[in-house]
């Protein structure tokens, strides 16, 4: 997005209690006819900055959908969906890829790195495609993986790491934009208990530190008790949402 799109504007100065995504009446069907699949139905959820939100469901409840969409990587069939008051659908293909790249950050289930190429290389691929020079693309991708413990560990390649080194360097490669939202699907879904509280340690910490907003996937309990808020997910529905009175801070296990 150029210093010209009117959506690079908007994004950059929000008024105040905007919420950071917002998905209104949204729906997502795949198939047509009697095989047609509601994977969304009527939709309504808001996120404000700085909130850490768990969506909660069965397989097949719409949670993974959700999050497509918010991350720009799918588009509703109905409704829409706002990011920072900005409505996404009029934006080009292009335009959402540098939203993408600008604004948010995504883990997922599967820690996706490169294999043949080091942490620190894997880190800085978002900072390449912004165009970012190489000397400021390292120095940014070493201050990244520091931040999530990994000081030290910047030439070792994926299989020279445990899956809860794996799950940092992606976390890493998240963060290392700054971004505004932070997308995490399942994030501990490959580990063991004891690397799972290490991940969501580190990911409330980067929420109550640096303010990054994050919207979290999951089946576990556990790993929800460190969220704000909870959403419940149902057939495609929103079934409830819960207040959570006491998030777990990092460490408190």
């Amino acid at each position: 997005m150029s210093a010209r799109d009117p959506s690079t504007s908007a994004l950059a100065d929000v008024p105040a209690g905007v919420p950071v995504i917002a998905l209104r009446g949204v729906r997502k069907r795949y198939g047509s006819g009697a095989a047609a699949l509601a994977a969304l139905d009527g939709i309504d959820l808001a996120v404000g900055a700085g909130e850490f939100v768990a969506i909660m469901g069965p397989s097949g409840c719409g949670k993974s959908t959700a999050m497509n969409i918010i991350g720009c990587l799918d588009t509703p069939d109905e409704g829409s969906c706002l990011f920072q008051g900005v409505d996404v659908a009029p934006l080009t293909r292009d335009q959402r890829a540098q939203l993408r790249r600008r604004w948010l950050g995504f883990v997922f289930q599967g820690f996706h790195l490169l294999p043949r190429t080091s942490a620190l290389e894997n880190v800085e691929l978002p900072l390449l495609y912004r165009g970012v020079p190489a000397a400021r693309r390292r120095e940014l991708a070493r201050a990244a993986l520091a931040a999530v413990g990994l000081q030290g560990w910047e030439r070792h390649l994926p299989n020279e790491l445990s899956g809860g080194q794996q799950q940092r360097v992606a976390i890493a490669r998240a963060i290392v934009g700054d971004p505004a939202v932070l997308l995490a699907d399942e994030p501990t879904g490959n580990l063991d208990s004891q690397r799972s509280r290490e991940i969501m340690d580190l990911l409330a910490n980067l929420n109550r530190t640096r303010g990054i907003t994050v919207l979290m996937v999951t089946h576990e309990p556990d790993m929800a008790a460190y969220a704000d808020r909870i959403v419940h997910f149902r057939d495609g529905r929103i079934e409830r949402e819960e207040r959570n009175p006491a998030p777990l801070a990092a460490g408190a296990r």
